[in-house]
């Protein structure tokens, strides 16, 4: 049994007669390294992905550590976890009940009689917060690769073409520069579309004077990237400038007060304040930030609700923005690790308004 499944096993507290079913790919592929469908069935002295004809070569390659078990006609997944667990005297079974449908949930216990069912309670999650040197190897090498990508971007961009085509153009960089996927569907807003926090890239046409917003990033290794910068395109109105200054200010302010032991909302509360005193007041209307891993939105979160405290080599984003309905917005990204002497960034693209 890998370390991973071990910690998660303590984690969450499991007993002698306990299992548990994991069906998120997110957390699959953290305990195993598996990147196909199926579930993994686990408990104290065996560990199995159970999946069809597909995909059993690609889990013995990929988990070469996990018992591999193929469904067959008229067998479930789970229906074959449940012969598992019978041979291991399994008598309480531990389940992602936010990712599991109520449908789903009836069949399982349909397929797996004679057992009672608990939460799993997000423990894989938990542990997944603190990430290895491995894994922030993979975070930084994704963000160096959209930073690539951007910087290449830049030289691209001319008035007259349109949100899509940006889009189209810094998503095909990435690849080609070595990113796995895509951590997330590309934004690109201009102008009035940069009011819109996470707008859709359109058929609209860049033009003259106005913002752009990039907000994007590549996958490595599993693992994503998440970066936002927002450029003019020829000489800003004194409104946007001011505006992007304002973020600007908050952007760096927060990112330099990331550390250890620091409560995650009086780090938000520092941007909210700085957007509010130069008179954006309600127009910050999400979180300064979140953490980021094999999914692109993990916890802990900068928010106004969130009292978790900062910890050695998690990673979080701090993306402060200002969005103003018929004139436009600004959002400035990097994401960050948080380290025994502060937060250390990962994304190094200018964050300095850049005019084209």
């Amino acid at each position: 049994m890998n370390q991973r499944m071990e910690k998660l096993l303590k984690t969450a507290g499991l007993g002698t007669d306990e299992a548990i079913l994991i069906h998120k790919p997110s957390n699959m592929y953290y305990l195993s390294g598996y990147t196909g469908e199926g579930i993994i069935a686990a408990g104290n002295g065996f560990q199995a992905i159970i999946t069809d004809f597909r995909y059993t070569e690609q889990a013995e390659r990929q988990a070469p550590g996990f018992d591999v078990l193929m469904i067959e006609k008229g067998v479930s997944h789970e229906a074959l976890a449940g012969r598992l667990f019978a041979q291991h005297g399994v008598k309480t079974v531990r389940y992602e009940d936010d990712e599991v449908t109520v449908r789903a949930f009836a069949a399982i216990q349909k397929a797996i009689p004679n057992v009672a069912f608990a939460s799993l309670g997000n423990a894989p999650e938990t542990i997944r917060r603190i990430k290895d040197q491995h894994e922030l190897d993979c975070i930084e090498e994704a963000c160096n690769i959209s930073c690539r990508a951007f910087d290449q971007l830049l030289g691209f961009i001319k008035p007259g073409m349109t949100e899509k085509q940006l889009q189209i153009k810094l998503d095909f960089l990435m690849l080609e520069l070595g990113g796995e996927g895509l951590a997330f569907n590309t934004i690109v807003a201009s102008g009035v579309n940069g009011s819109l926090p996470h707008a859709i890239p359109s058929d609209k046409k860049v033009e003259m004077g106005e913002m752009i917003t990039f907000d994007f990033g590549a996958k490595k290794g599993g693992y994503c990237a998440d970066m936002t910068r927002t450029i003019a395109l020829g000489q800003p109105s004194p409104e946007m400038k001011k505006i992007y200054d304002t973020v600007l200010f908050a952007q760096e302010t927060c990112e330099a007060a990331l550390a250890p032991g620091k409560v995650c909302k009086e780090i938000d509360a520092m941007a909210r304040k700085i957007i509010d005193d130069a008179g954006y007041a309600g127009r910050f209307g999400h979180g300064l930030g979140h953490s980021v891993g094999i999914d692109i939105h993990e916890n802990p979160r900068l928010s106004q609700l969130c009292e978790d405290l900062l910890e050695v080599n998690q990673t979080i984003t701090v993306e402060p923005g200002i969005y103003v309905p018929g004139l436009g917005g600004v959002r400035i990204e990097n994401t960050c690790a948080i380290t025994e002497n502060g937060g250390r960034t990962l994304v190094h693209a200018q964050k300095a308004l850049l005019i084209l």
